[in-house]
């Protein structure tokens, strides 16, 4: 209930500019782009629209590499509990390329054992459920 609180406040913040932080233009908003709930009960997110870079990565990760940083498929630990409470090792986290970033940029996707997708665009602050 906590996470459909937030996910909701996220929503609203969104809507009406309150969200304080700002988004590049060639970004899709996680929480507050979609407002169908995948079966974790997150926001959920079509693979096609998301930048260009995530659907790259998805094709990698999909085929088991090669990544190109070395974090890339470690675990991911949940710490901020923003995804459904599972086992330390069912998620693992892999980067988004971000144009123009000279790090590995905010974008991720973490990928839960049993295959599904979340996707992050600020860092591990929200996540939305990939629909492929």
């Amino acid at each position: 209930m906590r996470r459909t609180l937030l996910a909701c406040l996220a929503l609203v913040l969104a809507l009406t500019g309150c969200a304080g932080g700002t988004t590049a233009a060639t970004e899709t908003p996680t929480a507050a782009a979609h407002s169908e709930t995948g079966t974790s009960g997150l926001p959920t997110v079509p693979l096609s629209s998301l930048p260009p870079e995530a659907q790259q990565a998805y094709e990698v990760i999909e085929q088991g590499g090669p990544y190109k940083y070395r974090q890339d498929d470690a675990v991911f630990g949940n710490r901020e509990g923003n995804l459904p409470d599972e086992d330390y090792g069912w998620y693992r986290e892999y980067t988004v390329v971000t144009p123009g970033s000279s790090d590995r940029g905010a974008r991720r996707f973490v990928v839960g054992e049993d295959g599904t997708y979340y996707y992050t665009d600020d860092h591990y602050q929200s996540f939305s459920e990939v629909i492929p």
